[in-house]
């Protein structure tokens, strides 16, 4: 959870029982909830890549299919998730000192299918291309930092 700290593998499943409990109830069902926290699991997972196929691979699953699902159509409360993890991180890592960090990511993408996809400068690709622009929120303080919130940025349309 902290950059550049250390958990033992104790207290790093502990941490993450915790935050799992505390977003339970932002799922309507279990399933849901089960899932969530297979992905997430996956996500902590040291791989070379992180998508779908390679989350689902990681925990065990023979396809994509349910995480598919999950992201696309689950019903759970998105926003609420998203809170119940700023307020945890918050916890765990305090006040004192603490700094908000904010971060603008553009994303080279290929095609124009991908939601909020423009040509715009990026700097990652240091000029012009298709890219998806991805605002970050981090909370830091001595004792670590964790992403808080995040906001895909929209282009206006343009005639």
């Amino acid at each position: 959870m902290a950059v550049g700290h250390t958990l033992d593998p104790g207290q790093a499943e502990s941490l993450f029982r915790d935050l799992m409990g505390q977003t339970a109830g932002r799922f309507g069902r279990v399933e849901p909830r089960r899932t969530a926290e297979r992905m997430v699991r996956g996500l902590l997972a040291e791989l070379p890549r992180k998508n779908c196929w390679t989350i689902a691979e990681q925990v065990g699953d023979a396809t994509p299919a349910v995480m598919h699902r999950f992201l696309s159509r689950g019903a759970w409360d998105h926003d609420g998730v998203r809170d119940d993890v700023a307020r945890f991180v918050v916890d765990h890592l305090g006040r004192d000192g603490a700094v908000l960090l904010l971060d603008e990511t553009g994303d080279v993408k290929k095609g124009v299918h991908t939601v909020g996809v423009q040509r715009q400068y990026s700097g990652t690709a240091g000029r012009i291309e298709n890219t998806q622009v991805v605002v970050a929120a981090a909370w830091a303080t001595e004792r670590g930092a964790a992403f808080v919130d995040r906001e895909l940025y929209v282009p206006p349309l343009v005639d």
